[in-house]
Parts: C-alpha cells; sequence; structure tokens
C-alpha cells in the first residue's frame, strides 16, 4: 500500500528536485569560499561542523518553510521544529563534513521527506559533482548528471562469490570485533565516500554497502532512494533502517542473509 497519493508524489518529488538544482546553485554562489571549522566534541573525539553547514541548514529549512510552513522539521545543526502535522523533513546539511573539510568532492546534502515517520522521498544533493539522486515513487528511483535524468536500479544479479563490498565502520568497531569478521574485511576491496557509496549502490555500481553508526539524517534520505531502486536496506540486526544505527545494503536477500550470518557475531 502506498503511503502517498500519485498526485501528492509529484507534489514533493518537484519540490526536491528543485531543490536539488537550488542547492548547487546556493553553494557556489555562496559557500564555495574559505569557512570556519569547529569540532563538537571538544577534546574528546573529532565531530567537525562548519559554518557552511549550518548555512545550508538555514537555507533547506527556508524553502520547506515557504512551500510547506505547517510540516515538522528535524536538522542535525538546529534541532525539532514541531507541529502536528504528519509530515516532516529529515535534513543533513552536509553529510560527510569530514570530506568537506578536506576537499573530497564526496560530501552531500540529504533531505528526507518522512509521513507519519517513514521516509517516503529522498534527495541526495551532490555540489561538486554536479549530480544528484531521488526517487518519484515507491518503485522509481533516478540519478541527473551530465544534463540528463535516467531511472536507477540495484544489480538484482549479484553474486556473493563475486559481489563488490563497499564499508566503513567509522571509528565504531574495536579491533576484537573486527577479528570476528575476517570474510568481511577480506572483501572490502571497494572505497566507502560518505552518502556517495549508498547512492553508487542503488545505481548498480556496488552490491552491497556496510556502515556503522549512521544517525535519522545520516540515512532516511537513502532509504526511499535504495528501495525504490530495489535494494534491501535493514540494520545489521535485520531491524528496519528507520531506526539508523549499523546499516547494510545488498542487492538481493541471498547476499542479505548470507551477510547478516557473517555479521553476528558483532551485531549490537
Amino acid at each position: 500500500m502506498s503511503f502517498l497519493k500519485t498526485s501528492e508524489y509529484k507534489v514533493y518529488s518537484t519540490f526536491i528536485e528543485n531543490l536539488a538544482n537550488k542547492l548547487t546553485k546556493f553553494y557556489y554562489s555562496k559557500l564555495n569560499k574559505p569557512f570556519k571549522v569547529s569540532n563538537k566534541l571538544r577534546g574528546r573525539g573529532y565531530d567537525p561542523v562548519t559554518s557552511a553547514d549550518k548555512a545550508f541548514e538555514k537555507f533547506i529549512r527556508n524553502q520547506i518553510n515557504l512551500k510547506f510552513p505547517g510540516h515538522q522539521v528535524i536538522g542535525e545543526e538546529f534541532g525539532h521544529k514541531k507541529s502536528k502535522s504528519d509530515f516532516s523533513w529529515i535534513i543533513d546539511p552536509i553529510d560527510g563534513t569530514r570530506s568537506f573539510v578536506i576537499g573530497n568532492p564526496t560530501w552531500s546534502n540529504l533531505i528526507s521527506l518522512n509521513y507519519k515517520g517513514a521516509p517516503v522521498l529522498g534527495l541526495a544533493n551532490f555540489p561538486i559533482l554536479k549530480k544528484y539522486y531521488f526517487n518519484v515513487s515507491e518503485k522509481t528511483s533516478y540519478v541527473f548528471e551530465n544534463g540528463k535524468k535516467r531511472i536507477i536500479k540495484v544489480n538484482f544479479d549479484a553474486k556473493y562469490s563475486t559481489m563488490k563490498l563497499s564499508a566503513a565502520f567509522h571509528g565504531s568497531l574495536t579491533l576484537n570485533e573486527q577479528k570476528k569478521i575476517p570474510k568481511i574485511l577480506k572483501r572490502m576491496q571497494f572505497p566507502c565516500a560518505d552518502a556517495l557509496s549508498y547512492s553508487h549502490f542503488a545505481e548498480g555500481k556496488i552490491d552491497l554497502v556496510l556502515q556503522c553508526s549512521n544517525k535519522i539524517w545520516d540515512i532516511h534520505a537513502l532509504i526511499p532512494i535504495i528501495k525504490a531502486a530495489g535494494g534491501i536496506v535493514s540494520t545489521w540486526e535485520n531491524e528496519d533502517a528507520i531506526k539508523a544505527g549499523d546499516i547494510i545494503c545488498s542487492a538481493n536477500k541471498n547476499i542479505h542473509n548470507k551477510v547478516l550470518k557473517l555479521l553476528k557475531p558483532i551485531s549490537r
């Protein structure tokens, strides 16, 4: 059963596609310049936030408020704007801030539209790469690049024996925990690049992605894109990825189930 009517999907998908173009223009007109960096953890680790993160989130919130003023908004930098609406927008203004800080082009703007807590539409916009990923329904996802939009699908025919696996533990797994998953470590032969890895998975370029410690704003925008492209996404405990945390995305059930078994020794 669809969460939204076809007409509603059209309204919201048009909005997020227009927003992707606005965000890229905003970056090149306002934010492609020196920026300030501060550490949220203040000596207890490193979790950077920049002036650009905050500027992006303010811009996104303003665009949402202009079009859908009654909707709830939850952003990484400015918290939760509450209302009685069943609709909420989940914002990661810059996913991959570490990449942004050092000049890697893999950072993105992640935006999810949730209905009654469930992500129904997602946008992953990559300003430096001048491309973006989004879905328009439960069954159709697109990538826009080089001036063209095309439908994307996962690699349904992927096999465990030859799968392309991309993984990042984000410092969440101890060395002893990693020693318990040697078959996973051996297969980690493809780089993990922030939300771009999830996007490449939805495009069929990667067959499986593993990441640790995702927050809701890290994964909610990707969930509807991945599902509409035919992918499977869950936690490492095979629970709903809406909960965030440790995430696995697989091209088919065979790969998903095999890798979940390999992860059992360290599933939390």
